[in-house]
């Protein structure tokens, strides 16, 4: 059920599951019994969910979890490996990864147990992680002879540091939740049980906010990240200015000097 009135795009498959309640947009990998390991046509069905959530004024923060209890998401499905004819094929190929990059809303994981290969690539591009006290994290490509292609080293290094990253990414051994916590791969542990409605919370936190400026924030960090000190806070100056112009903001300072609570139009 969803408290929203803009209906839901229909996806192929019924391995990815939406629901949109109060402005978050809650995306679930359904396919518990491979745990949760994304094949071509749930990839395909993520990339038109990320797009259907760009242009949606109804969502305004997203969840991804993976259903069960065993895993978030093991990574690609290795089978579906073996169709691409060419290497430039597999290299040319749109990503379940690069879907969820291009998503300008903010975007929280909820990882409820592994997250493994392209399954820890697609928590890390997640703007905040929360995790199940259950949860554990890997990057075993090299177990299988090759590495992640989907940001694995740049995400890792600049979450936990080189050596960190380097630890998992030649060893491809998991390490725990307690341990990505104290790494800071992760903002929270949950309890398994209240894992998605913690993340739901935090959603709705977040599209309470101006929504031009939740984006934009998004937007700015990912900069910070990729650009050098000076530049980025230029930028940052920038991006701030912008803001300030929306009637979004002006609204924020009415509701300040009103001492009342904003109503927000993502304008």
């Amino acid at each position: 059920m969803t408290s929203e009135s803009a209906p839901l795009p229909v996806l192929a498959t019924g391995d990815i599951l939406l629901e949109l309640d109060e402005r978050v947009l809650t995306i679930t990998l359904n396919r518990p019994q491979k745990l949760n390991s994304v094949t071509q046509e749930m990839s395909d069905a993520l990339v038109e969910a990320a797009e259907w959530a760009n242009d949606s004024d109804d969502v305004r923060a997203v969840v991804l979890t993976g259903a069960g209890e065993r895993a978030f998401c093991a990574g690609s499905d290795i089978r579906s490996l073996d169709k691409y004819a060419t290497p430039w094929d597999f290299r040319n190929r749109v990503d379940y990864c690069d879907a969820l990059r291009e998503l300008r809303k903010p975007l929280i994981a909820a990882v409820n147990g592994y997250a493994f290969g392209g399954g820890l690539e697609t928590a890390m591009i997640c703007d905040i992680r929360l995790a199940s006290t259950t949860a554990s994290f890997a990057a075993p490509e090299i177990k299988l002879g090759w590495i992640g292609g989907g940001g694995m080293s740049t995400f890792l290094a600049h979450s936990i540091g080189a050596s960190n990253a380097a630890l998992m990414i030649m060893t491809g051994d998991p390490i725990s939740a307690q341990t990505a916590l104290g790494w800071s791969l992760v903002s929270e542990l949950v309890e398994p049980e209240g894992l998605v409605a913690r993340a739901q919370e935090l959603g709705r936190t977040i599209a309470a906010r101006p929504p031009i400026a939740a984006e934009t924030a998004k937007a700015n960090l990912r900069a910070a990240f990729n650009l050098p000190q000076d530049a980025a806070i230029a930028y940052e100056r920038d991006l701030q200015t912008v803001t300030f112009a929306t009637d979004d903001a002006a609204e924020g300072r009415a509701a300040f000097a009103e001492k009342r609570a904003g109503v927000f139009h993502r304008r």
